[in-house]
């Protein structure tokens, strides 16, 4: 690892929190890739202190140190997580080919950074690869024998992607979903989980959720492509509280020890999804999680009830 060197630009996502912030930064430095693009939100009006706590998250930036590039793109009121996530991803592409992506949050292990530059160079031609990840849910449950594999799912806590596999495809408002919910042609991309899968892609159209990320694995699941999921866990979720904007208990995805990828790495045989891994993958991270997830959705309400009485 000495005399290796980071070639992809980082995109760092953050908001208001510069605890998380500070962290992650610190692993973004030590990795000192040669170009860091910055996206913001602006504070929100009825929020008491927010202004400050933006003001102090941004600041952590100014403290680049190495031979690097930054580039800021802060909004001055707040756009909300499906706004101003996506159009921040927008503005990455429109400045960089391809990036590895960061939110406030995502604590990476250092050799993540390597890992994902590696993909990139490796399936920068293969349209049938729509991102890598740094994810790896299986909570020791389940082992790979290669260094990652292909999944259908996206998870984007730590990821990269390239410009071309973003522009022209991604649909913030998912203007496509009608078709696809009324000519049913979902089961054909997921199979036996369409259930789950239109109940979120319909709650996200109607506005009910305000994100960003569904729709990228619907992007991801009209195009058939695929994403690199690495044998173990390289970030770690850090941002779980009061103050998040959608993971606001502790859950079992909560906190996550990463560990180290070990170079050179392994390469699976073909390109194909991993259906085991698949199915194990999808009873950690949404089937048995949509109790949970409700349960989060109850306290949410009632920490947005405490905060606008004591306002």
């Amino acid at each position: 690892m000495s005399d290796w060197q980071l070639k992809p630009p980082v995109a760092f996502i953050i908001f208001n929190r510069p605890d998380t912030t500070e962290r992650v930064f610190a692993e973004i430095a030590k990795a000192k890739p040669p170009k860091l693009l910055v996206v913001a939100d602006g504070p929100r009006e009825n929020r008491a202190g927010e202004a400050e706590k933006c003001a102090a998250t941004r600041a952590i930036i100014d403290r680049v140190d190495w031979d690097c590039e930054v580039l800021r793109n802060y909004s001055d009121r707040n756009l909300g997580c499906k706004r101003r996530v996506s159009g921040g991803i927008d503005w990455v592409f429109e400045q960089v080919e391809e990036a590895i992506i960061l939110e406030d949050d995502c604590l990476p292990d250092p050799t993540f950074f390597r890992f994902c530059q590696e993909m990139l160079e490796r399936y920068r031609h293969d349209a049938r690869v729509g991102m890598i990840s740094g994810n790896n849910f299986f909570l020791g449950k389940f082992a790979i024998a290669e260094s990652y594999y292909f999944s259908r799912y996206t998870h984007i806590w730590g990821w990269a992607t390239w410009r071309n596999r973003w522009q022209g495809m991604y649909d913030v408002d998912m203007t496509d979903w009608p078709r696809v919910r009324d000519e049913d042609e979902l089961k054909a991309w997921v199979g036996q989980e369409a259930h789950y899968w239109a109940e979120s892609f319909e709650k996200t159209y109607r506005g009910h959720i305000d994100t960003w990320d569904h729709q990228w694995s619907f992007c991801n699941f009209a195009h058939r492509r695929l994403s690199v999921m690495p044998a173990v866990n390289l970030i770690s979720n850090i941002g779980f509280g009061v103050e998040a904007t959608h993971t606001i208990g502790i859950g079992p995805l909560a906190n996550l020890p990463t560990m180290p990828i070990r170079f050179p790495l392994t390469h699976p045989h073909n390109l194909q999804r991993h259906q085991v891994a698949d199915a194990i993958n999808y009873k950690h991270t949404h089937s048995s999680t949509r109790l949970w997830r409700r349960i989060l959705g109850r306290i949410k309400l009632i920490v947005k009830k405490y905060f606008n009485y004591a306002s």
